[in-house]
């Protein structure tokens, strides 16, 4: 029998969001609560953390790129996602490393599978959106490209590497 709780049995494909306060000033984070709910229009779900960087940015400009991230990319994941850009400037680490390029004026991963402009709608049902951790947006795909091919990073792969627990 599985020590997994029902919700952790799912291997989610993990993403990034960068997003923007529209004055120039990016941040990256992790996301893996994300879902595409609409074929057409093509649309997300995307639950962003509270206190955040992302969140602040998201709630001032509405327009972030959600980006499928590459396996081998599960060693930028705890700068990513442990790590708070209230605190540090994720995207100068990122650009010492040389992992950026630009995509709709966007910075993006570079190593990333593909990459897709998103518009986020914050959801107005009381009870959904006031979540305990997560703001949760609706989004339209705006723009999109594949970038790379290979495998996408999944939870399981950051539970081989130990960033994540079961």
């Amino acid at each position: 029998m599985t020590r997994k709780k029902p919700w952790n049995r799912i291997n989610l494909p993990v993403y990034s969001i960068c997003s923007t306060d529209g004055n120039g000033n990016y941040n990256m984070h992790i996301i893996t609560y994300t879902q595409a709910v609409s074929m057409q229009p093509k649309q997300f779900i995307c639950a962003i953390y509270k206190n955040t960087k992302t969140l602040s940015n998201i709630q001032s400009y509405p327009h972030f790129v959600l980006q499928l991230l590459h396996a081998g990319q599960y060693n930028i994941v705890t700068l990513l996602g442990k790590e708070s850009g209230n605190q540090i400037n994720k995207m100068a680490r990122l650009q010492k490393r040389k992992l950026l390029t630009e995509w709709n004026g966007f910075p993006v991963l570079k190593d990333s599978l593909a990459v897709m402009e998103m518009k986020a709608f914050p959801l107005q049902v009381h009870s959904v959106q006031e979540q305990p951790d997560h703001v949760l947006y609706l989004c339209d795909v705006i723009d999109y490209i594949n970038l790379n091919e290979g495998e996408a990073l999944t939870l399981d792969i950051l539970r081989e590497h130990k960033i994540i627990r079961i």
